[in-house]
């Protein structure tokens, strides 16, 4: 046992450094390669095909069966010229990932031949097994029938050999069975309400989207020594280990140079996510040793949520070729910063006039602060609802802890920001927005700096950060779909309000201008509590976030209940984005996740005591029981007390925490077995208030004997193994 856990670290720490690669060619040479986009549809399609699909993409017009016809044929054409034989629809169903079924171009055809097809009907609809996918209740195993419907909005790509087609995913019965029809129901919700506002600032025809960056963090550690760890291969994270002596304390890691290793690694991902048309343009060192960032720039959402979701399958891919495994859990190592998936959403329109930047004139500022009110009074109204979508059992150990955000939403606004919506309480007039100030290093060499007009807080879940707010609080391993659905609906239900009550008071003979700026601020003072500019993570904030009436709520199961709640079912059924009974489905699929999580981590370390820690504890006893037998029969009395003591303390207390791991180990199987019988939430709340104190408490016994054995007898890789790439 002890000899493969240290072959594998002498593996791992005795690689030979990858070889330089050659220059690459310039990214515009291959950027897109692989994707169906309008370069591609010129060589493919004809010029009137081109301008249905595009007015499909640009205005949501339905593709009828000839157009859609004329498409597959292009697309098959072109698919197959780039060497693929096979297509999918590709879609995201309630796992939280992507799912794919391949289907071959070739048909049989008489005589023993056969033909490569791809129809229209083929390329818009499909029919995987609707059963075999979480659905909260809405179809039972018997009824498998569901279906995947294309979005041309999303352009269709080549992974391998397979032509791969985005798609919704909805049942025989027509609820979404996904998360990309609701963010898309939601996106046009937002475009809608938004189009709306501007009418009041002469820009009637201006066409809204919404805009999501995205930062995605994740963790490298060597394939060999993940192959060492099961409760990494069957939990995407380390469920004992004791903390390495050196971390993360030093300070030294983020945006240190990049280990060799790493930087061979981003550089492919980078070369294969361009060939895909992701526009990749960050890449550095994150804060935790073994911990790297990679963002690309803003893209319209749906794009982007795409995007991500094929990025991370990206990384796996490519990580194995480098002997890595990627981890995208929010907390993989105890006692270090966790992962986490920073969304930057925005409100724009297609030509580049940004809802959420302050302007250069009275209208354009109006505009921007009535905007503005308009999503602080959402996120206030739907604080635990925005934290439901963001609860996971993985990020649970995440929020709260080094540097990451608290488990209470509030929204950073900045000091000139937050000044401008005080002034305006008490005036009847516009107030004045401050731009960028110059600001002196006193070097002459260095020009002036221009600081920007909000500082940045990294406690907060939902910080302004100049011309976006950034979500930081959702996971790295979650599909950022489901926040920004929440996100998206939220503000559009209140900007519908917004309009209801200016087109009151301009009813009442106030002037459009005067209307909004007053409904505005009233909005403000409405929901000032959710802004907070302090320490995000000081018990006074959780004491007076209390007082203020936000979520404080720690329970992951009954943070969920938000998505039931009488007001979230109301809102999704105004904006159109969700039904009361898929809202329903989707909190039955939560539940049973956040169960089934805790039920296979408790299963895991159960086995690991067993199989592991305990038969190594007991050899390393044996060793010490055997030295002191001896030490018995050599030493006096007195000679045996004075230089055996600490040996024989260390004896009962290597039995003292075995007989604690096995007692509990046996428990928690037992919980798991009694809990499977209960309704999912009920099940949920049991594994959270019962099975996961177990588990911590449980680890703390394991990582002490971690400090007693042995090293050289150790079974599993530990934290300074794990945590340093070689």
């Amino acid at each position: 046992m002890a000899n493969s856990r240290f072959s594998a670290v002498e593996q791992a720490f005795q690689r030979e450094p990858a070889m330089a690669s050659p220059p690459a060619p310039e990214t515009s040479s291959y950027y897109g390669c692989n994707v169906f986009n309008r370069d591609i549809m010129r060589k493919y399609l004809s010029s009137e095909t081109r301008r249905i699909v595009y007015e499909s993409i640009e205005r949501g017009a339905t593709l009828n069966n000839a157009v859609a016809e004329h498409v597959a044929a292009g697309m098959k054409r072109w698919a197959m010229d780039m060497g693929a034989t096979h297509y999918t629809h590709w879609f995201q169903p309630l796992t939280g990932g992507t799912a794919e079924k391949h289907d071959s171009f070739a048909e049989p055809h008489k005589h023993g031949t056969s033909l490569e097809e791809f129809s229209g009907s083929r390329l818009c609809q499909q029919e995987p097994d609707a059963s075999s996918f979480p659905s909260g209740g809405l179809r039972n195993t018997f009824e498998a029938r569901g279906y995947t419907a294309w979005d041309p909005s999303s352009p269709a790509f080549i992974m391998g050999d397979c032509l791969c087609i985005p798609t919704v995913f909805i049942s025989y019965t027509g609820e979404a069975l996904d998360y990309k029809t609701p963010l898309m129901r939601s996106v046009s919700a937002a475009k809608k309400a938004a189009s709306d506002i501007l009418k009041y600032f002469d820009m009637g025809d201006a066409e809204v989207c919404s805009y999501l960056g995205w930062e995605q963090e994740y963790f490298l550690v060597d394939s060999a020594l993940y192959a060492q760890r099961p409760d990494l291969i069957l939990s995407d994270r380390t469920l004992i280990g004791h903390d390495s002596a050196r971390n993360q304390q030093l300070e030294d890691h983020y945006f240190g140079s990049i280990p060799p290793r790493v930087l061979e690694f981003m550089k492919e991902l980078e070369f294969e996510g361009y060939k895909l048309g992701i526009p990749l343009k960050t890449r550095h060192n994150e804060v935790a040793p073994n911990q790297f960032e990679i963002a690309p720039v803003f893209e319209d959402m749906n794009l982007a949520v795409d995007h991500n979701l094929l990025l991370m399958s990206l990384m796996r891919s490519v990580a194995e070729r480098h002997k890595f495994k990627a981890l995208f859990h929010e907390k993989p190592f105890k006692g270090i910063n966790g992962s986490g998936k920073h969304c930057n959403w925005s409100l724009g329109t297609v030509d580049g006039i940004g809802l959420l930047s302050p302007g250069k004139t009275d209208e354009e500022n109006l505009r921007f602060l009535a905007f503005m009110a308009n999503v602080l009074k959402a996120v206030y109204d739907n604080n635990g609802l925005l934290k439901a979508s963001i609860a996971s059992p993985s990020n649970a150990h995440r929020l709260g802890a080094n540097e990451a955000p608290p488990a209470i939403v509030s929204v950073f606004l900045g000091m000139q920001v937050t000044a401008a919506f005080e002034e305006l309480l008490g005036t009847k007039d516009m107030v004045k927005i401050k731009g960028k100030k110059g600001f002196s290093v006193g070097i002459h060499q260095i020009p002036e700096l221009l600081i920007d007009n909000t500082d940045r807080n990294r406690t907060s879940p939902f910080a302004f950060t100049g011309n976006r707010f950034e979500f930081r609080a959702v996971g790295a391993s979650a599909n950022c779909a489901l926040p920004m659905t929440v996100l998206n609906t939220a503000v559009a239900h209140q900007l519908k309000q917004f309009k209801k009550a200016v087109d009151k008071r301009i009813a009442s003979g106030s002037p459009a201008m005067k209307a909004v700026l007053d409904e505005t601020r009233e909005i403000y003072r409405s929901c000032k509590d959710i802004c907070f500019d302090g320490n995000g993570y000081s018990e006074e904030w959780k004491k007076e976030a209390e007082r203020r009436g936000l979520d404080v709520e720690t329970s992951v199961p009954v943070m969920f209940e938000h998505f039931t709640a009488p007001a979230t079912i109301e809102m999704y059924k105004e904006t159109g984005v969700l039904s009361e009974v898929e809202l329903r489905a989707r909190n039955e699929v939560a539940w049973e996740h956040y169960s089934k999580k805790i039920n296979i981590e408790s299963r895991v370390l159960s086995d690991l005591a067993y199989n592991h820690i305990i038969p190594v504890a007991i050899g390393f006893q044996n060793v010490l029981l055997d030295n002191v037998l001896k030490c018995k029969a050599l030493f006096t009395d007195a000679e045996f007390k004075k230089y055996s003591l600490q040996e024989v303390q260390q004896i009962k207390e290597i039995a003292e925490h075995i007989d604690k791991i096995r007692v509990m180990a046996d428990e928690m199987d037992k919980m798991c077995d009694e809990f499977s019988e209960l309704e999912a939430r009920e099940m949920a709340i049991e594994y959270h208030d019962k099975l996961v104190p177990c588990i911590d408490e449980m680890r703390a016994h394991v990582d002490r004997l971690e400090m007693i054995v042995d090293d050289q007898m150790w079974p599993l890789p530990k934290y300074r193994e794990l945590l340093f790439i070689r």
